[in-house]
Parts: structure tokens; sequence; C-alpha cells
């Protein structure tokens, strides 16, 4: 049974195809959640706001409480990681468009931008309500690459984008995840409500830095053995071309 109550998050997005403020859509942020190496992080049943998030998901630019991000986007979300190995990160979206106009299930989703990123995956599904399963594919952090609402499917849209990568040590994972009501040049997904012609793109991006960088003028142990080797074949060849002494 769907909950009754739900997150303001955008209260004033501008409709994308370019009407008045005073016919904004009304956007609202029915659930969250974020999977760091299979820890999660979900909206409280009482929204406490961005304190609720560890030190490394850094939502300040999302809008939590005040609705709009920065630059009057729907908002960024920015991760860090560290730690040399195997990594996961994992987040998922519940956006409503004009529920309280047209309901919630006459929605649909659409990928475009482009292909998929090395190691990033996604998934657009009904949230779980009824008939989806990206809520646990986003806590087993095993999105499927599938859109199962698609146009002439209308449902209930939610959204999830997810990266799986390795760290050297010393290096560091920027992962950001954007909302915006603008198509990015990149990889999106898109939640639309035809009704109200309005729609969220949902975008990420993973960014490596840091990590030990090889001291050009310190040859590799496998070039000093390269080296050795080429230098016993000389060495070798040297003793073959002289005349044996007399006896």
């Amino acid at each position: 049974m769907r909950r009754t109550s739900y997150i303001p998050v955008v209260a004033a997005l501008a409709l994308s195809l370019g009407c008045s403020a005073a016919q904004a859509a009304v956007i609202d942020l029915y659930d969250w959640g974020f999977n760091l190496d299979g820890t999660t992080y979900l909206s409280p049943a009482t929204y406490s706001g961005p304190g609720a998030l560890p030190g490394n998901i850094n939502a300040g630019a999302f809008g939590f409480s005040s609705g709009m991000g920065t630059g009057g986007g729907l908002g960024t979300v920015t991760i860090t990681i560290t730690g040399a190995g195997n990594h996961s990160v994992d987040a998922f979206f519940d956006h409503e468009i004009d529920e309280a106009v047209n309901t919630y299930f006459n929605e649909y989703g659409v990928t475009g931008g482009g292909a998929l990123a090395a190691g990033q995956s996604y998934e657009i599904d009904e949230p779980g309500w009824v008939f989806g399963d990206i809520y646990d594919n986003f806590v087993a952090s095993t999105l499927d690459n599938s859109n199962a609402v698609p146009s002439g499917s209308e449902d209930d849209v939610s959204m999830a984008l997810g990266w799986d990568f390795s760290l050297l040590a010393g290096e560091t994972a920027t992962i950001q995840f954007f909302l915006s009501s603008v198509a990015p040049n990149q990889f999106f997904l898109a939640h639309i409500d035809p009704d109200s012609d309005s729609a969220i793109y949902f975008s990420s991006t993973l960014v490596k830095s840091g990590g030990t960088v090889p001291d050009p003028s310190v040859p590799e142990p496998g070039t000093l053995l390269l080296m050795g080797a080429g230098l016993a074949g000389l060495a070798g060849a040297s003793r073959r071309g002289q005349t044996p002494k007399a006896r």
C-alpha cells in the first residue's frame, strides 16, 4: 500500500516547455537512498535533512529543505570514496510530478545522452509498491540496466544510478549525482509527466584523483630485470666472439 505523505523537494520547477513561473510543476521527493559499499542511507520516516548523512555524502547543493538546488535545478549530491580495492556507490530517487493534480501513476521514464560510462549502471522502475524491483536492486547494488516504465506503460516512476570501480592506494573517487530540469550532455535518465509537460533528468559522473605517481627517474622492477637480461646477453655474445687462446 502506498504511503500518503511525501517530502517536498522542489515546489517551483519551471516547465521544460518554457511556461511561466506561475504555471510551474510541483515536484516532490517521496523517497531517496544512497548505497556506499553495501551500507545504505535512506530517507527517514520523519525527514531530518542532510545531517542524517555521513560526512562523505555532501548534499548541501541538493536543497533538501529549501527545495531548490544550486543554479535553480533540483540539485547535486557529491560523494567521496577512499581506500584501495573495489567499491560500489548507488543513488535512488522516487519523485512525484504534480501528484496532487494528476496522480503519480501517469508518468514514464526514458534514457538518453549516449552510452553508459565504464562501470556505470542504471534502472528505471515502479518503486516496489506494486511490482518493481528497483529498490531491492539498489540495496543489493545490482541495478539491471533496464527501463520497466517506458512510454506506453505509464506508472509510478523511480530512478537509480550506480558505479562499480576500483581504487589504487592513495586514490580518491568523487561521484556526483545531478538532478536537473535540463537534459545533460552525457548519459541520463529522465522521469516525465506528459500531463504537466515536465521532466526530471538524472545523471552522474565519477572522477578519480591522487594515488602514487611513479618517479620516472627510478626504473620499475620489470625494467631492471629486462636490463639485466640484456646485459647478460651482451656479455655472452662478447665471450662467444673471442678467439680461443692457444694451449
